[in-house]
């Protein structure tokens, strides 16, 4: 109908992360006139969605999922849900999703197809047997299935890989920095006065997030008298092939080297209280708890491989060092846990950087702009 609101529906696989990484985004083209609905599955984070003035359509896709025929039936039910809705513009985010989604859009002949991916995911990084077998597949898939669709990048480094790969073509890509940082949320706030310094690793316990190589530095650190509290904050992720076991992660605990929190539902507190953050990630899109810890003010410790190195710049808001090297990471948190100026020059870039560069509303501006286009 002449007049009626674009309808946009986002495809993710779990709530919780559409609420983390997307219901800005989401919110931002309620307000811009968008009839937006968010079908994923649905655990502890429907009413959010809802209370959001979002339309929240519940689905069994499981990221975990391998039953051949519970994947068609994933895939016959998404098509379904795209005949029913009649979309004008899809948003896939991640792997399952943008494969099994485009997929379906080119069954119920959607017209407008954006495909997000937030890093390269677990079969592009592991060297485990499982992922150098689907690596190949899923490349294919992405070259049959991604024609015709725009394809949302997060760094320079994944863009450079798929183009060469000629898995994409130029004209389907676009680089958006990331999901954004809420700076009014993640505000700067000076060092607490407090000893020993907090180190903290924000993420989902898999081994890919560099949590191994963490613990392996701050056995080290302690073992040389060095004075920090070691942090791990964030949940397991069980239906993530990387997933660390509880035991490992309980043992670490009790052991004292490192302390392990689970899921933080006050990050910028968390944050505050922290002197330094750490992710030691073998690769990524770009770590929104990267661009957190930027707009907190805090220096940071990462690893120097895509997505890292877009949210940190060495000597600038933080250090960089080598993937999978606890050697190294150690002796780059030694040097920051004792050079408090070190750590304030880096925060205060760091603030800069987030307010710049990595602003939830750039980031939406810069994807609505995508949707104006796929409409014309």
């Amino acid at each position: 109908m002449p007049g009626a609101s674009p309808k946009l529906l986002f495809l993710v696989t779990e709530d919780w992360y559409f609420c983390s990484h997307r219901l800005a985004l989401a919110c931002a083209a309620r307000d811009a006139g968008y009839d937006v609905a968010v079908a994923t599955r649905v655990s502890a984070h429907g009413e959010q969605i809802r209370s959001a003035g979002l339309r929240l359509i519940p689905i069994g896709l499981r990221r975990s999922g391998r039953n051949p025929w519970r994947e068609l039936g994933a895939i016959g039910e998404i098509a379904t849900i795209y005949r029913r809705e009649r979309p004008d513009i899809v948003h896939h985010v991640a792997l399952k999703p943008v494969l099994y989604g485009s997929l379906a859009a080119k069954i119920s002949s959607v017209p407008g197809v954006v495909n997000a991916l937030a890093g390269m995911g677990y079969v592009f990084t592991s060297h485990k047997f499982s992922a150098r077998l689907l690596r190949p597949l899923i490349s294919l898939a992405f070259r049959i299935l991604l024609t015709g669709s725009r394809v949302i990048l997060q760094n320079p480094d994944d863009r450079k890989t798929l183009l060469a790969a000629n898995i994409l073509k130029e004209s389907q890509v676009v680089l958006i920095r990331g999901s954004g940082v809420d700076t009014s949320v993640f505000r700067y706030t000076p060092e607490a006065d407090t000893q020993p310094p907090l180190i903290v690793l924000p993420a989902r316990m898999l081994w890919d997030k560099g949590v191994g190589e963490f613990v392996a530095a701050a056995q080290t650190l302690k073992q040389q008298g060095i004075a920090a509290r070691f942090v791990l904050a964030g949940e397991r992720d069980p239906d993530n092939p990387a997933a660390i076991p509880l035991e490992q992660l309980q043992d670490w605990h009790e052991s004292g080297v490192v302390e392990w929190l689970g899921k933080q539902d006050d990050m910028p507190a968390l944050l505050a209280q922290s002197h330094i953050v750490c992710l030691p990630s073998y690769r990524e899109g770009l770590p929104k708890s990267l661009l957190e810890a930027a707009a907190s003010g805090r220096a940071i410790v990462a690893t120097d491989v895509p997505g890292c190195r877009e949210a940190v710049r060495h000597d600038e808001n933080g250090l960089l060092v080598p993937a999978r090297d606890a050697v190294a990471l150690a002796q780059a948190l030694h040097l920051l846990i004792g050079d408090a100026a070190m750590r304030q020059r880096f925060g205060q870039r760091g603030r800069s950087m987030a307010e710049q560069e990595f602003s939830g509303e750039k980031v939406a501006a810069e994807t609505l702009a995508l949707y104006r286009e796929l409409l014309r």
